[in-house]
């Protein structure tokens, strides 16, 4: 029997789940959670770091004995750590506003093309390259340390790099597996900046005698490793503050096709890569209650549903990633207004601002995975749909209408999955992520949602299509 400690931080929460396996099941409990709320430094939208570590040592206590512990954030955040190896400045939120303009600066120095043709990631102003060059503190830096790994290196005082984070940062290659030199010449920013790259399921050091392990270090790439399926034709969707939906590959995708569509190429904790897009999330939902606490009254995410579902069909929509609707504050009323500059009915009431979310988001996902099969030549028959959106049954109603495909949802739990499955593996307990796949198809319950899909849904995704090119 082996008990482990899953740390899995997403921006607005993080979570501690206790493990045990006897060999053929994995049976778990949440154990901790806190809210994780950003503070401000000098004007920046920062993350709380001293308070989230003291979060994890609380979490450890009440564990009690394990076998080992380990972390999995959301990407492309960082800390920088001086000689000494204190941190410089607190480490800067992607929500931050200090990298509005970071890509026309950055394009001054190296264009969109190239950038993409050297990393393959989806090119945005939140990405670890374009926060570095923005960052005041770069040259008096030592090391870099991803979320993950800094977590991990205030518990251990070991500094390294865990390659799936790396891959997020728009810095990394791809296709050898290693920093480009040609990018990071071009930005000066040195190499020694960053630690040596570990492979997912890797030791890399001790807490009170506890093995702290390097699993995938991005939360999306532990959720994948859980995915319940070893079909070649199934896409994938990591739902929660972020939708990534995408698919497993050999190799990358590298091409301009993929590029002008802003797909991404990561590194999976199975050595594949995940082809995907980046969308913004149940963020638009979360943040919507939050400014409706302040405006209106207190929602629960159920009345939110209700209300929405009650309310009228393919109204009005947004592009779930446009600029004006990324910071935070008045979303509902930012909705609004960007009904107003595409010329459609503007969402008056609650459940009509929440059902515009809801059906942009399904309709981005079947604009998403056309993309993909159109860069891919893949063909998908099933979406599995893990995380936090799982719980959303309009979600994932809306999304098997719009993407006309059935679509599973589940594990909930996907993301800490991933998490305590790759411990196993570094552990010597499951010898494979094919076997731990197999152990939760096995174990966990899901829930299918079979395609209801309907010609008004094409008519839908027309218009959509339409608005986003305003």
């Amino acid at each position: 029997m082996k008990t482990v400690l899953a740390f899995d931080f997403g921006a607005s929460t993080g979570r501690a789940i206790k493990a045990t396996f006897d060999g053929k099941e994995i049976k778990y409990e949440e154990i901790h959670r806190f809210e994780n709320i950003p503070k401000t430094v000098d004007g920046h939208v920062c993350h709380d770091v001293e308070m989230i570590i003291s979060e994890v040592k609380s979490a450890i206590e009440k564990a009690g004995e394990i076998d080992s512990l380990a972390f999995d954030t959301w990407g492309v955040d960082y800390a920088l750590l001086d000689k000494e190896g204190r941190i410089i400045h607190e480490p800067y939120h992607y929500r931050d506003e200090r990298t509005k303009n970071a890509l026309e600066k950055a394009f001054s120095k190296m264009n969109a093309e190239e950038i993409y043709a050297e990393t393959g990631n989806q090119i945005m102003n939140i990405n670890t390259l374009f926060q570095l060059i923005c960052d005041e503190n770069k040259d008096k830096a030592e090391t870099l340390l991803f979320m993950p790994d800094l977590f991990a290196y205030l518990l251990t005082g070991k500094k390294v790099c865990e390659m799936s984070i790396a891959s997020t940062s728009q810095m990394f290659d791809m296709t050898n597996k290693s920093w480009s030199k040609k990018l990071l010449d071009a930005f000066d920013i040195k190499e020694e900046l960053f630690p040596t790259i570990k492979e997912s399921a890797t030791v890399n050091g001790e807490y009170k005698g506890v093995p702290v392990i390097s699993v995938a270090g991005h939360d999306t790439q532990c959720a994948v490793a859980a995915m319940p399926t070893l079909s070649e034709n199934a896409a994938f969707l990591s739902c929660g503050t972020w939708s990534l939906i995408g698919c497993e590959l050999e190799s990358p995708v590298m091409t301009q096709e993929s590029n002008t569509l802003e797909l991404s190429n990561e590194m999976g904790a199975n050595g594949k890569i995940n082809f995907l897009k980046n969308i913004s999330g149940l963020w638009l939902i979360q943040e919507t209650r939050r400014d409706l606490a302040v405006t209106d009254r207190r929602y629960s995410y159920n009345e939110l549903e209700m209300l929405a579902r009650e309310s009228e069909k393919f109204r009005s929509f947004i592009d779930p990633d446009a600029p004006e609707l990324s910071a935070h504050g008045n979303l509902p009323d930012k909705i609004r207004a960007y009904c107003i500059k595409t010329n459609q009915p503007v969402p008056e009431t609650v459940g009509q601002v929440v059902r515009c979310i809801y059906e942009s988001l399904a309709l981005k996902y079947r604009l998403a995975l056309e993309q993909i099969s159109k860069c891919t030549g893949k063909k998908f028959d099933v979406l599995h749909l893990m995380g936090g959106g799982t719980k959303d049954g309009f979600l994932c109603e809306l999304s098997s209408a719009s993407l006309g495909i059935d679509v599973v949802a589940g594990p909930v739990e996907a993301t800490a999955l991933g998490n305590i499955i790759l411990q196993l593996i570094a552990l010597g307990e499951i010898e494979s992520i094919e076997k731990g796949r197999e152990i939760i198809a096995e174990t966990e319950k899901v829930k299918k949602y079979e395609q209801k899909h309907t010609s008004d849904w094409d008519a839908a995704f027309e218009r959509f299509c339409e608005i986003l090119k305003k």
